[in-house]
């Protein structure tokens, strides 16, 4: 048991998937998993563990922003020896290319957060997906007839930023979405030499205003959930 996850050893799966909205979690764990058990309730931070297609998957929700990711995916790791990490969030386009309800797959995280530069000594670090679920998920997608988008994301640590065109700059460099988490996940992945991947789908887009509602976000976006489990059992 860690000092934020009530689990005890063994009820944690060695694929987990990681929704920041708990809610989520659970909508997962009753929709998509036979026999899920509830493994924690700290914070009201839930987790569960099931079967999808008759293996063990896991689902746990991360809260929101990179410090707390951090500690779910720090304690996880070390904690309860989970092997592959998939985070399934939403994210803000900026490309005119994605689209509301898109489902984009991260090959890298660029970030405005601190951390690295804190954990790095100032020193710049790449933090980049797992190739072998990369792909993985990049052909489900595809076998599905769905239109997959792969690329650059931001991390972000701010919500509501002082600048509304700061966006801009990172779109002109290639990056295609904005979300709050991937970029510790991925570094703290490589840390532990475990496989992570960030699944996301458009909530809203910084170009044309456009966004789903809450009930949406936390029930309705089942492609990218879909490609998220067929990946952490293959």
């Amino acid at each position: 048991m860690s000092i934020h996850i009530a689990a005890k050893p063994g009820e944690i799966a060695e694929a987990i998937l990681l929704p920041g909205d708990p809610l989520r979690a659970k909508f997962i764990a009753e929709n998509f998993l036979e026999k899920p058990v509830c493994y924690t309730q700290v914070r009201n931070i839930l987790g569960y563990t099931g079967l999808y297609k008759g293996r063990r998957v896991s689902v746990q929700g991360t809260g929101m922003g990179i410090p707390s990711i951090s500690i779910y995916a720090h304690e996880l790791f070390r904690d309860y020896g989970v092997q592959r990490a998939i985070r399934i969030g939403t994210a803000g386009s900026i490309r005119e290319n994605v689209r509301l309800r898109d489902l984009v797959l991260a090959v890298s995280a660029c970030t405005d957060s601190g951390v690295n530069s804190i954990r790095f000594g100032g020193k710049s670090y790449a933090p980049t997906a797992s190739f072998t679920l990369l792909k993985t998920a990049y052909d489900i997608a595809l076998t599905r007839g769905w239109d997959p988008k792969a690329g650059p994301i931001v991390s972000s640590d701010t919500f509501y930023t002082e600048d509304p065109d700061e966006w801009k700059l990172w779109a002109k460099f290639g990056c295609l979405a904005l979300e709050m988490e991937c970029a510790e996940l991925y570094t703290l992945a490589a840390k532990y030499g475990r496989e992570a991947l960030c699944l996301l789908t458009i909530s809203d887009s910084l170009i044309t205003h456009e966004q789903t509602s809450a009930e949406e976000r936390q029930t309705a976006f089942t492609r990218m959930m879909e490609v998220a489990l067929e990946t952490a059992i293959s």
